[in-house]
C-alpha cells in the first residue's frame, strides 16, 4: 500500500514500539573484551593510543573477571605481552608464559568465564612477524608446528577456545591435528579465517608491542581489494575443522561479514578493531559525536551485518550503556 494507508512511522512512535519491532537486538553477551596481559607488570598500565584500555599484570585479572561477569559479557580474549623475544617466539608455546598463566588466574577466579586465547606469534618474535623467517620472508610451513603447539599449550592451560591469527596457510588442520593428538577434541578453534592487512591495526600494536621490525604482513594477511578471497578462506578453513569465523577489520568489512555469514552459515565473530575504537574516542573526546550512541550504533550494525558475536574494546562500556537502557 502507499501513502496515506502505509505509514511506517506509526511503528517509530514510541520506544517501546521501537523495541517491539525491533528486527536487531545487541546484549553484553554478544561481546567479548580483549585484554593484554604483561609479564612482569603489577597493576595497570594505560595505552595511550587506546584510551581507556590498560595492559593488566597477573594480580588484575581476578577483578577484571569479575567486571565482566557482572556486566554479563560473552568472553575474554588474551593477548600476552612478554619480557622477552627471539627468534621463533618460543614465549607463544612455553607452558609457563603470560598467557597460559592468566589462564589459570582467570579460571581460578571466575571458572566460568569463556577464555579465548589468541594462538600467533607476532607478539614474541624479535622480529614482530607472526612466524619464523626464511631470510626475510615468514616461512609458512616452517610455522605451523609452532602455531600447533602454541594452541596446544594455550588449550592445555584451560582456554575454552583457541583463536589462530597468524594467516599461515594449512594452521587450522595442523591445530585440529595436534589438539585432538593430546586428547584435546573438544576444544573449539575460532580461526580468524578473513584477516585482512588493514591500517586500523596501528593502535594494537602498540598495545602488543607486535610492530614488525622491517617489512608488513601484506604476504600472509589479505588485501582489502578483494572479498571473493573471503570466502575461499572462510570454507578452506572450515573443511580443515575451524569451529567458529572470524572476520577482522569490522566496520569496513561489513561486506565480507555479511557474505561470510550468509553464505557459511557458521558462528561468525567481527573483531572492531583498535583503530575502530580508537576513532570513535577520538571523536569523542574533540566533542564531534556522541560516545555512547556511536558505539551502540557500530556495534549493532555489525549484529545486523551478520555477527553472531563481537570481539571489542567497548565491551564494557557497551555493556554498561545497555544495561541501562
Amino acid at each position: 500500500m502507499a501513502f496515506p494507508e502505509s505509514r511506517p512511522r506509526r511503528l517509530r512512535r514510541t520506544p517501546a514500539i521501537r523495541d517491539l519491532v525491533a528486527e536487531t537486538l545487541l546484549d553484553p553477551g554478544d561481546l567479548i573484551l580483549p585484554i593484554f596481559v604483561e609479564e612482569g607488570l603489577s597493576g595497570r598500565r594505560p595505552i595511550t593510543a587506546m584510551p581507556g584500555v590498560d595492559r593488566l599484570g597477573l594480580d588484575e585479572l581476578a577483578a577484571e573477571a569479575e567486571v565482566a561477569k557482572v556486566l554479563g559479557l560473552g568472553g575474554l580474549l588474551l593477548f600476552g605481552v612478554p619480557s622477552s623475544k627471539d627468534l621463533k617466539g618460543s614465549g607463544a608455546y612455553d607452558d609457563r608464559g603470560i598467557v597460559q598463566q592468566a589462564i589459570g588466574e582467570i579460571k581460578r577466579a571466575v571458572p566460568e568465564t569463556v577464555v579465548i586465547a589468541d594462538v600467533c606469534l607476532c607478539e614474541y618474535t624479535s622480529h614482530g612477524h607472526c612466524g619464523v623467517l626464511h631470510g626475510d620472508e615468514v616461512d609458512n610451513d616452517a610455522t605451523l608446528p609452532l602455531i600447533a603447539r602454541t594452541a596446544k599449550s594455550l588449550a592445555s592451560a584451560g582456554a575454552d577456545i583457541v583463536a589462530p591469527s597468524d594467516m599461515m596457510d594449512g594452521r587450522v588442520a595442523a591445530i585440529r591435528a595436534e589438539l585432538d593428538k593430546a586428547g584435546l577434541q573438544q576444544t573449539p578453534i575460532a580461526s580468524y579465517a578473513v584477516k585482512y592487512a588493514s591500517a586500523f591495526y596501528g593502535p594494537f600494536r602498540d598495545a602488543a608491542d607486535s610492530t614488525p621490525a622491517f617489512g608488513d604482513r601484506r604476504g600472509y594477511q589479505m588485501d582489502p581489494r578483494n572479498a571473493d578471497e573471503a570466502l575461499r578462506e572462510a570454507r578452506a578453513d572450515l573443511d580443515e575443522g575451524a569451529d567458529l569465523l572470524i572476520v577482522k577489520p569490522a566496520l569496513p568489512y561489513l561486506d565480507i561479514l555479511h557474505r561470510v555469514k550468509t553464505e557459511t552459515s557458521a558462528p561468525t565473530m567481527a573483531y572492531h578493531v583498535s583503530g575502530e575504537y580508537s576513532m570513535l574516542k577520538a571523536a569523542a573526546h574533540a566533542g564531534f559525536l556522541d560516545e555512547r550512541a556511536a558505539v551502540l550504533e557500530s556495534l549493532t550494525s555489525l549484529r545486523r551485518g551478520g555477527a553472531d558475536a563481537i570481539i571489542t574494546y567497548s565491551a564494557k562500556d557497551a555493556a554498561a550503556w545497555l544495561r541501562t537502557l
